[in-house]
């Protein structure tokens, strides 16, 4: 599994509406040589949990370039390209432990922004795909 942290071009708050929440899962489902978990979407970085979908999948900077692709071409307000920041972060995860303890930490991302009281209210959160180590 891995964590992964991705922003819009010069920290911009574009995320955290309906409409973009859809948009990134549906590119998800679509760019399903990679299995999206859980993920959290806050107003200007989106973090996500992601492990291989099949046997072949390509490198993971592919597949992230791809979905980003995907959601640009079909961003619902032009005035706001470009969207993404060019890098991510990812990190490989070693066991059950450290994804729990990340998942903690993404969760309440939403709660010491302030942009919610619990973590369990935040709107822009789901999981796709339930990834090995899931509880």
């Amino acid at each position: 599994i891995v964590f992964l942290t991705v922003c819009s071009k010069g920290k911009r708050n574009l995320f955290n509406r309906l409409d973009i929440h859809d948009l990134l899962k549906g590119a998800w489902a679509e760019a399903d040589a990679w299995r999206v978990g859980r993920y959290v979407v806050m107003p200007d970085h989106i973090h996500l949990f992601c492990a291989p979908g099949k046997f072949d999948f390509p490198p993971l900077i592919k597949w992230v370039q791809y979905w980003k692709s995907r959601t640009s071409r079909s961003w619902p307000r032009p005035q706001e390209q470009p969207v993404w920041q060019k890098s991510f972060w990812d990190t490989q995860l070693r066991c059950g432990e450290s994804y729990r303890e990340k998942w903690e930490y993404v969760r309440r991302n939403p709660v010491r922004a302030g942009l919610c009281k619990e973590p369990e209210k935040w709107p822009f959160q789901g999981e796709l795909n339930v990834l090995m180590w899931h509880d």
